[in-house]
């Protein structure tokens, strides 16, 4: 059994204006494209939200529903304005006609790719959902031509793929229906669209803040490096719809096997969580990137409001990643 979200697409349009609107830039950003004295959100609506760098230059994407969509700016301050553009839509009936979500943009060996979730025509139901690749050889992910690459044969349904490198090895984590949890699953990758070897389930949901909502879920992996050399893969744990969805973190040593799910160590709490004071409600399925300077961030959707669900209020925050003595990440939602 696994878990749907509203489609957020009919929204998508006066999220745009909305965000124009909320996003307050307190100071330019450096030349060199440092995100400094910006307040959240960066966007009012943007589920899902994926950041890279490119030099000085940021891309992100997020959820829309019916296609995917990308940002270019070299000012995070102000990516409501930022240049944007569809860059694919399907063609249904497909096997990826629907319920388009979780968007992440990829750098690989020179290339641009995208993962995403989607769900077939005529079957938006966690039976037929699973990870799609997209594939463009320009420079500039908003040019050129995105190319169809498919859908990865995972073990089981699932959403929200992630990728990542590791000691000359490329990993590839998602969250798959098995029973009645969506848990992490990881399996190697033979190159950027083609899976090789065993899944291994990595993590569960086995705390109470991971059951929240009426559902027990692991989704939106997230893979960090630490300054030490610890692998760090964050999550969101609970149903979306619940104030608990929270960002959850996995941690496993430096030189550990990654595809071994006794290498990897879960925080028994959340690293990010609702937390009224911030007008923080419901955080979760973040990113990470890094500044020019070598500085951590990550992106991460949140409400401004309680009880507000998963749909269009879902706005686009940013917090620093702060990096304490132990290599430890901390996560600081105030963005300063």
């Amino acid at each position: 059994m696994g878990h749907s979200r509203p489609s957020p697409r009919r929204e998508s349009s006066r999220w745009r204006g909305h965000g124009a609107l909320l996003c307050t830039v307190l100071l330019a950003a450096t030349p060199a494209g440092a995100p400094r004295g910006i307040s959240n959100p960066l966007l009012a609506s943007g589920p899902d939200p994926w950041i890279v760098r490119a030099g000085a230059v940021y891309y992100h994407t997020h959820s829309t529903g019916d296609g995917l969509e990308i940002w270019k700016t070299r000012d995070l301050g102000d990516l409501a304005n930022a240049e944007h553009r569809v860059v694919w839509r399907p063609s249904p009936p497909a096997a990826n006609g629907q319920a388009i979500w979780a968007p992440e943009l990829h750098r690989i060996g020179g290339h641009w790719y995208i993962y995403y979730s989607a769900a077939a025509s005529g079957h938006d139901d966690d039976a037929h959902r699973g990870i799609f690749v997209l594939e463009n050889t320009a420079s500039d992910p908003l040019a050129g031509r995105w190319i169809d690459r498919g859908k990865l044969l995972t073990a089981h349904p699932g959403i929200d793929g992630t990728t990542f490198a590791y000691r000359g090895r490329r990993y590839f984590v998602y969250s798959p229906y098995v029973g009645a949890d969506s848990a992490l699953a990881m399996v190697a990758m033979a190159d950027p669209v083609t899976l090789t070897g065993a899944e291994t389930i990595i993590a569960r949901p086995e705390h109470d803040w991971e059951r929240q909502g009426g559902r027990q879920i692991l989704e939106g992996p997230a893979f960090v490096e630490g300054p030490r050399g610890d692998l760090f893969l964050s999550f969101s744990g609970s149903a979306c719809w619940s104030d608990g969805y929270a960002i959850g973190l996995l941690r496993a040593a430096p030189g550990a096997d990654p595809l071994k799910a006794a290498s990897w160590h879960e925080h028994r709490d959340p690293v990010l969580a609702t937390t009224p004071d911030k007008g923080i409600f419901a955080p979760g399925h973040n990113s990470f990137f890094t500044t020019p300077g070598g500085a951590t961030w990550t992106a991460y959707h949140a409400n401004p409001r309680a009880g507000m669900g998963c749909g269009a209020a879902r706005a686009v925050r940013i917090a620093r990643v702060r990096w304490d003595g132990a290599g430890q990440p901390r996560f600081d939602p105030s963005a300063e």
